[in-house]
């Protein structure tokens, strides 16, 4: 099963990318096969992911075309 970790702040600082991949990195045991982050103003996401079914895509987090929208 993947793992999926986040920050998010009220006063729309970027998080740093570096907490974002140690959080996710002691998720690893979850999914060793691919890790993601996006941070941008008020949020970060950060994915471990297990590849099971769909091995050749599948990376997270996904964004909508105009990356207006964010997810894992």
């Amino acid at each position: 099963m993947c793992g999926i970790c986040g920050i998010v702040n009220s006063n729309g600082v970027v998080p740093p990318t570096d907490l974002l991949q140690v959080m996710a990195r002691t998720m690893r045991h979850r999914g060793p096969d691919d890790e993601g982050y996006h941070c941008q103003p008020g949020f970060g996401l950060g994915f471990q992911r297990l590849s099971i079914i769909d091995l050749a895509g599948g990376h997270q987090p996904m964004s909508s075309e105009d990356e207006s929208l964010w997810l894992v």
